[in-house]
């Protein structure tokens, strides 16, 4: 039989399950029509005028950063405790085959992501990049056919680092620096083959930093040209939730950037942030269709081997004040950039 402090501890365990899954499905629901690449499906100018950084930083901005400062905190605080290393024993257990198995699902994935856009034709890596080159389509089932072989891993991410740079060439490193996930999943299966890491640093860790700066770029944008998704809230009206599409855009941006930063942060943090990613982005899927499960394919996978990866390194050790202190300059670092990198590009103004 339990005794009382066992029965406590089951059920602040129990509690703490049902707040995370409450929490998961408030933001697949809210957040899940956000995840759909707006760029492959309603018009959009990346060399338009953004909405100036007055009308970004106003008052629901602020306190929708609050509230993420909030629970990004509360993680850190119950990392360390029984509660988050309850909440780790059992992410292991249910991930446990898929960490086993980590490498072969990049590699299947990978390879129908490549297989697929070949068969759509006329993609170069997203939906939205188009070519008519015929050596592309060829150079994309030879990195489907890489996969077969982790000898030949590397020259598969030779393959889509020179796709990547055709898009470069073609659309403009602005419009390019939405997927350097891209980038990541090369240099991650480049390091699997060659046996190596990255100066000290995993090949699935290169694949997750990646992952999280394509995701942090990417909420930016819900803020600087909202009106490019009024078009699918217009279509899709419950996704809102019965807000207005201005704050409903504003809420998702800050959704996406807080997780997407969580998954550069703590073990528990970011595992809890790559399942919740995970039921966004999968969520999505449903709502929109094939080319969303096609287009959004490879980074569900990378999402899946964050959630699975178990291992804890010394660097993972972190006081808990240092989270909202980092998250607010990874925010202020990437509103700088994307905000002055475009004006820089396409003499646009920032204010």
């Amino acid at each position: 039989m339990f005794n009382g402090r066992e029965r406590d501890a089951a059920s602040a365990v129990r509690s703490f399950f049902a707040t995370c899954l409450a929490a998961v499905l408030f933001c697949v629901v809210a957040a899940r029509s956000a995840e759909a690449h707006v760029k492959w499906f309603c018009a959009y100018d990346v060399a338009g005028q953004p909405r100036g950084l007055e009308n970004v930083l106003c008052l629901d901005f602020e306190l929708l950063l609050g509230v993420a400062v909030f629970w990004l905190f509360a993680g850190c605080l119950i990392e360390p405790t029984s509660l988050g290393d309850a909440t780790i024993r059992v992410l292991d257990r249910i991930t446990e085959g898929l960490r086993l198995h980590t490498e072969l699902m990049m590699r299947a994935v990978c390879a129908f992501f490549f297989i697929s856009i070949w068969a759509v034709g006329g993609i170069l890596l997203t939906p939205e990049l188009k070519t008519s080159s015929p050596l592309v389509g060829a150079l994309q089932l030879a990195i489907a056919a890489g996969m077969l072989s982790r000898r030949t891993l590397p020259l598969s991410a030779v393959g889509m680092a020179i796709l990547f740079g055709i898009g470069v060439r073609d659309y403009g490193v602005f419009h390019l620096a939405d997927y350097p996930i891209f980038l990541g999943v090369a240099a991650y299966f480049a390091l699997i083959g060659l046996n190596k890491d990255l100066f000290g640093i995993r090949p699935i860790d290169v694949m997750r930093y990646a992952a999280a700066v394509t995701l942090m770029w990417a909420s930016i944008e819900k803020w600087a040209y909202p009106e490019w998704s009024f078009p699918l809230l217009i279509e899709h009206t419950g996704m809102t939730l019965g807000f207005d599409n201005e704050f409903y855009m504003r809420a998702a941006g800050m959704v996406e950037f807080t997780l997407a930063f969580a998954l550069i942060w703590t073990p528990l943090i970011r595992r809890c942030a790559a399942a919740v990613l995970t039921g966004m982005f999968i969520s999505a899927c449903f709502e929109f269709g094939k080319i969303d499960t096609i287009g959004h394919s490879a980074i569900i996978a990378v999402l899946f081997a964050i959630l699975a990866d178990n291992k804890v390194l010394p660097r993972d050790r972190r006081a808990p004040w240092l989270a909202p202190v980092a998250l607010c300059a990874a925010l202020s670092l990437t509103l700088f950039v994307y905000y002055f990198g475009h004006a820089a590009i396409f003499k646009t103004s920032v204010l």
